[in-house]
């Protein structure tokens, strides 16, 4: 493919940054890939790797000439950046973000973009629970879903350039509003977290269970809730002080839920519990028939 892009800087070079810097590489999308770093650390290891041509300690010179930015940071370190670079940025360059919450992008970014950039924020439905330069690769983003959330009277060309740059590193690409984006990713994405942190942290703070005896004897739905826990505290974060209303919207509906579920199991209502458990269920086909996920045994892990 030819380059669709002169130059393209990515501000932040974990998981997401160094996997979009791959996949950049591998489909030939732009002709120069710079980065930004305030780690000196993950500005050498950037450079060792091949992740970018240059990387800056300072994000303004990072972008200076780029008709794609990347922010890749977390999402409370967002506005900071948008600050710093918003005067440097190229007249007609896209500006856009990876962030799990939408809303507070659009706040927190877009009183420092001039209107001669357009404006993208965006959101790749895709990770793993490692972090840092050397955790990237390029199929990360591959049959996964990348959401765009552009800002009212945003120029149609310009979400079709980002939406093609995206399918190029293999996502499917989806556009809806920034709203929209928080409440659904509150009970896909958000919610389960949140669950997860607090259900390990409980087995943690267990007086008459050992640690050695959770690690040791970890069913296969704790030791998910681990992988899950494992994830960046700094990113999670900020995911929930910036998303914090639809959170607490579906934690109200999870826990009416809950109070259900522990009626059901202190009445022995068995009925209730298997219509639930069913419906459950078809959910994961589902999402397993839309390609999501594997139906394969052990959830297609390596037992090696």
């Amino acid at each position: 493919m030819s380059a669709m892009f002169e130059k393209i800087a990515v501000l932040g070079l974990g998981l997401i940054g160094s996997s979009i810097c791959h996949g950049v590489k591998a489909q030939g999308l732009a002709k120069v890939v710079v980065g930004h770093a305030k780690s000196a650390e993950t500005r050498k290891v950037a450079l060792e790797i091949g992740l970018v041509s240059e990387v800056f300690e300072n994000p303004a010179d990072a972008v200076k000439g780029a008709d794609l930015v990347i922010l890749c940071a977390p999402v409370g370190a967002c506005a900071a950046l948008a600050a710093a670079t918003g005067k440097y940025l190229r007249e007609g360059a896209i500006f856009t973000d990876v962030g799990s919450v939408k809303g507070a992008i659009v706040r927190d970014c877009a009183p420092h973009l001039p209107l001669n950039v357009h404006f993208i924020p965006g959101h790749p439905i895709a990770g793993t629970e490692q972090s840092g330069p050397r955790s990237g690769f390029a199929e990360l983003f591959h049959h996964r879903w990348c959401i765009l959330t552009p800002v009212a009277g945003t120029d149609l060309a310009a979400i079709e350039k980002l939406t093609k740059f995206w399918e190029a590193l293999g996502s499917n690409v989806d556009v809806m509003t920034a709203d929209h984006h928080d409440l659904v990713l509150a009970i896909t994405s958000h919610l389960p977290h949140l669950i997860a942190y607090n259900t390990v942290a409980t087995a943690a703070d267990l007086e008459t269970v050992t640690d050695s005896e959770v690690i040791k004897y970890s069913a296969s739905g704790f030791r998910d809730f681990t992988r899950i826990a494992a994830s960046d505290p700094t990113m999670w974060r900020d995911v929930f002080l910036n998303n914090k209303e639809a959170v607490l919207e579906m934690l109200g509906r999870f826990t009416e839920e809950l109070a259900v579920l522990q009626r059901a199991v202190r009445w022995g209502d068995g009925e209730t519990l298997f219509n639930l458990f069913t419906r459950a269920r078809e959910v994961r086909r589902g999402i397993i028939a839309a390609g999501q996920d594997t139906a394969a045994p052990n959830f297609g892990r390596d037992k090696s």
